[in-house]
């Protein structure tokens, strides 16, 4: 791997300051996805390492929380500085790690960045209230304190992003955490801490367990009283069994889970508006985001339209390998994923459901699927209530208003939804009746550090990015002075 600065990529856990092995000299292998080669290999680390990273975390805390707000401050902006200095060379860990294209990589990387500069500005605004009081010898005021230490469990579809997400904001209200990310993707994580520690962010505050063993390391994470809050993205059904693990010590949570993303075209929708706006939602990343268009709802009068033009616009997408010029869709991450994507094809297909496009593996790689697209479908198949997790478009008709808002909201999913249409009294209903945490309105790209991000339903709860990314991280206190006559 050639890179502008090797010492970026790291292969020990990083607990206390200090790049850390397992005691037993324990690793697993990262796999590069688009091939299955061997790129390195890393420290697997257990329990017990888990715990002192927690440990070192709970010292750190009492100084880091002292510090004022605007030192907090200047140790991010440091922090994302480097990241900005090392974007191609965080950006190329990254595809070679998780498979996307290396332009859709070099994003990433700035997109999470931002999330390091928008809370490196935060941290300065973290404001009380001073509240009339009830009695003429008293007053009352409330303060916001970091809650402690954090623990961060991340997914490997945006190895980057999601830590910096949920690091930023925990350093920026006084926190301290412990990150665990996908095994799939650790380099990317260690590469953060590596540009953390250059940034000069003190030993204890950051810490990254790299681990094959989920569940020892979540187990730890869950049960330990001084760890206080727990923030996941990743699977509703991991989730629920972090919900209830946290359950025995009460932690402050915040889930970010699955997603069932509708994405309607009304019958005054800009057609190849919602075309294009369908291929940035459906296809980055190869369709393995949460926020991904699942199910496309186009109105019947111009579902033949729609159906054309965005069968020409998917036969343009490049796949390959994410390191080569010019592709826009890379691997699945895994076999397991790519099985999965196929299962949910030939369970349409097997029901009535037309293949337009695609439906097949694609010769690059191993785990290559061709970006397809479906139409035809009804609610019986299995593609209507699984998130797909893939480069597939299923293309279901609709008749009218009402029938719509019942088909979107027909999930136990709430998380992200996108609608085309010109009509602002429309615009106004549709919004306001699908049950989802972000709604896109002629736009297929909602992500921004300025908007809370997150869900409604068993798509999870809190908020990460905007004003409201703080609230998570910290605790109300009331004060009630008395004698005051």
């Amino acid at each position: 791997m050639k890179l502008n600065n090797n010492d970026i990529l790291q292969t020990r856990a990083y607990i206390d300051g200090q790049w850390v092995s397992d005691s037993n000299h324990k690793t697993f292998d990262v796999i590069n996805p688009v091939d299955d080669s061997f790129i390195t290999e890393v420290a697997d680390l257990g329990k017990v390492a888990t715990r002192e990273a927690i440990d070192a975390a709970n010292k750190a805390f009492i100084d880091w929380k002292s510090k004022t707000a605007t030192e907090r401050s200047e140790f991010l902006r440091k922090w994302f500085d480097l990241q900005i200095e090392h974007v191609k060379d965080l950006a190329k860990i990254l595809t070679l790690e998780q498979g996307k294209p290396l332009t859709e990589a070099e994003g990433e990387i700035r997109y999470g960045a931002s999330f390091v500069e928008w809370f490196a500005e935060e941290a300065k605004r973290v404001y009380g209230d001073v509240i009339p009081g009830h009695t003429r010898d008293k007053r009352i005021i409330t303060l916001k304190q970091p809650i402690g230490v954090v623990a961060a469990i991340t997914p490997w579809n945006f190895p980057n992003a999601m830590i910096t997400r949920k690091v930023a904001p925990a350093l920026a209200a006084g926190c301290t955490i412990v990150v665990k990310p996908a095994k799939n993707t650790p380099l990317s994580a260690l590469a953060l801490a590596y540009l953390a520690e250059k940034a000069g962010i003190p030993k204890g505050v950051f810490n990254v367990v790299t681990s094959s063993d989920s569940r020892a390391v979540g187990g730890e994470l869950t049960s330990n009283p001084i760890v206080r809050k727990l923030s996941f993205t990743g699977s509703t059904q991991v989730g629920k069994i972090l919900i209830k693990q946290c359950a025995d010590t009460v932690k402050k949570v915040s889930m970010e889970l699955g997603g069932n993303a509708p994405f309607i075209v009304f019958e005054d929708a800009d057609i190849d508006k919602a075309v294009e706006g369908v291929i940035i939602s459906k296809y980055r990343n190869a369709g393995q985001t949460c926020v991904c268009t699942n199910r496309i709802f186009v109105h019947e009068s111009v579902q033949i339209e729609f159906t054309a033009k965005l069968a020409k616009a998917i036969q343009k997408l490049k796949v390959g390998n994410g390191l080569e010029e010019g592709v826009e869709i890379g691997p699945m991450i895994d076999h397991q994923a790519l099985e999965f994507v196929e299962d949910l094809v030939k369970d349409a297909v097997q029901k009535g459901a037309e293949l337009v496009y695609g439906g097949a593996r694609n010769n690059k790689g191993i785990n290559f699927y061709n970006p397809t697209l479906l139409c035809n479908l009804d609610t019986s198949m299995k593609i209507y209530k699984e998130e797909i997790f893939g480069p597939i478009a299923p293309v279901f008709s609709f008749k009218t208003e009402k029938e719509v808002i019942q088909m979107a909201n027909d999930t136990e999913f709430g998380l992200a939804s996108y609608f085309y249409g010109k009509d602002y009294a429309k615009i106004w209903r549709v919004a306001e009746a699908l049950e989802y945490g972000m709604v896109g309105i002629n736009t297929g790209l909602i992500s921004t550090t300025l908007a809370p991000f997150g869900g409604i339903k068993e798509s999870g709860y809190g908020r990460e990015g905007s004003k409201y990314g703080l609230d998570d991280y910290l605790e109300l206190k009331y004060l009630c002075i008395g004698g005051i006559e």
